[in-house]
């Protein structure tokens, strides 16, 4: 089943060359900051609302997927690669939801 994920990065991977930036949706949000943003936000915006207003299983799958998509073609935009995400994942694994906030809430306040 991650292999779908898998592959979904790879491809947006190789979005990013000029050979495909006429055909690619996602060659124009790798090589465009603000749109990018913008789609991100707007899909997470209606992934929101499916799952508060729609309740309806099918809108909010479709919808979810456009975010992980979208995601993903943030991580790439910012050089940021997965590895990193799971990485974090994995450490906050070790400790409760509730301590992890109170311990970045310190590290916002030392900074």
């Amino acid at each position: 089943m991650f292999s779908v994920l898998e592959e979904l990065l790879r491809i947006i991977k190789k979005k990013n060359s000029y050979s495909v930036k006429k055909k690619s949706y996602t060659f124009q949000l790798l090589n465009n900051k603000n749109l990018c943003l913008k789609k991100f936000k707007e899909e997470a915006l209606e992934l929101y609302n499916a799952a508060k207003y729609k309740n309806n299983k099918k809108n909010i799958v479709h919808e979810a997927a456009d975010l992980f998509y979208h995601f993903f073609v943030l991580l790439q935009l910012k050089k940021i690669p997965i590895h990193l995400i799971m990485k974090e994942l994995k450490k906050r694994q070790k400790i409760s939801g509730i301590q992890e906030k109170k311990n970045r809430k310190k590290n916002v306040r030392s900074k």
